[in-house]
């Protein structure tokens, strides 16, 4: 049962009990006949029927008829039975509902008002001998409570639509967490596989070049593609149960191999050991961006810089076109973000930089 529903029960059980509770005393205290009863009693059925139908949203099909017959109550009591209490069911079924119209709430609010008055009026036209009594009791108490009434519910009401539209939010949040979510695991997933694939077809070109010149060698490569792959089902059965993690030295060391298979030479300088808070999400960084070169440049130099809280992968061969579009990198950009870090993409004369730095955390240090 979400939030709207348990306050729609509370709020109609409230409602139910206050207004059967003073339906009931206004019916003992007002009612000297059985028939002023019944007027009475009917007047505070319709209200309570009225409070029982209540919902956040729409109005309920009764609800008129609640209205019509809690007015006729009131036009009765006041002008035949001179029960000046009995607008109590027409000022509780209005002040319900109208806050809850979808155009002219003011306007009707006032219709409200301006009925239970002018039935006061005319009980004052018809009995004149009840004087100033009479202008309190038909007019002026009946009046200042139906406007009362219809304020604290149009607030009630405002609370509501308040309530509404938090729920709507949260409702939102939750759906754009899965869809993050989803982002995130196909994300992972891009890197597992696509890195797996790049590096696969490039062993095999290998291996079918060196079959008619060192078998042996040829042999060696399949084997890794062999273990390759079934490390790459390992890890994505560890995704599927969210227990993947990188390891930035396993990722370095699988990225020079890499390199250096595909005849590109790589240099490594490590300035400050990596911290491990860092270390997963650089060791992402460092695998796509490996499956970018692999992929797109024209390689023959790799500078790999490791800092404390960062890494910058510096590689030629990037050509003279146009940046394109990041694919994997502009997900991990957002997600370096997150973590109070930044993830630089830049080309410039033929030179691809990649770098992911985290400086708000490094001056903490």
């Amino acid at each position: 049962m979400d939030t709207r529903e348990r306050l729609r029960r509370v709020h109609v059980a409230t409602m139910v009990v206050i207004t059967t509770s003073v339906g009931t005393l206004l019916v003992a205290v007002d009612a000297r006949t059985w028939w002023e009863a019944v007027v009475l009693s009917t007047g505070t059925i319709g209200a309570v029927v009225a409070s029982a139908r209540w919902t956040a949203v729409g109005i309920a099909r009764v609800v008129p008829l609640c209205l019509i017959v809690t007015g006729a109550v009131w036009a009765v009591g006041a002008l035949v039975l001179g029960l000046s209490t009995a607008f109590y069911g027409v000022a509780m079924v209005g002040s319900l509902y109208v806050p809850k119209m979808a155009r002219h709430r003011v306007m009707a609010a006032l219709a409200l008002v301006a009925f239970v008055a002018a039935v006061g009026a005319t009980r004052l036209l018809v009995a004149p001998a009840d004087g100033s009594q009479g202008v309190v009791s038909f007019l002026l108490l009946p009046t200042g409570i139906t406007a009362v009434i219809v304020a604290s519910l149009f607030l009630g009401q405002y609370f509501y639509d308040l309530v509404e539209e938090l729920e709507t939010t949260r409702e939102r949040e939750a759906e754009l967490a899965v869809a993050q979510e989803r982002i995130r695991f196909a994300s992972d997933l891009h890197d597992i596989q696509g890195h797996t694939l790049h590096v696969v077809k490039l062993k095999i070109t290998l291996a079918e070049r060196l079959l008619r010149v060192d078998v042996d060698r040829a042999e060696g490569e399949l084997s890794e593609v062999r273990a390759l792959v079934s490390d790459t089902i390992t890890q994505t059965k560890a995704l599927a149960y969210a227990q993947r993690r990188l390891n930035l030295s396993v990722e370095l060391e699988n990225a020079k191999n890499l390199f250096e298979a595909a005849g590109i030479h790589v240099q490594v300088e490590r300035q400050a050991d990596i911290d491990e808070q860092f270390n997963e999400l650089l060791g992402q960084v460092l695998r796509e961006t490996t499956t970018n070169i692999l992929r797109h440049a024209q390689t023959t130099h790799v500078q790999v810089i490791l800092r404390a809280t960062g890494i910058t992968i510096i590689n030629d061969g990037a050509g003279s076109a146009p940046l394109s579009r990041l694919g994997g990198l502009g997900t991990l950009r957002q997600r370096v973000a997150d973590n109070g870090g930044e993830l630089t993409v830049a080309k410039r004369e033929g030179r691809f930089l990649t770098q992911a730095l985290f400086p708000y955390r490094e001056t903490e240090r």
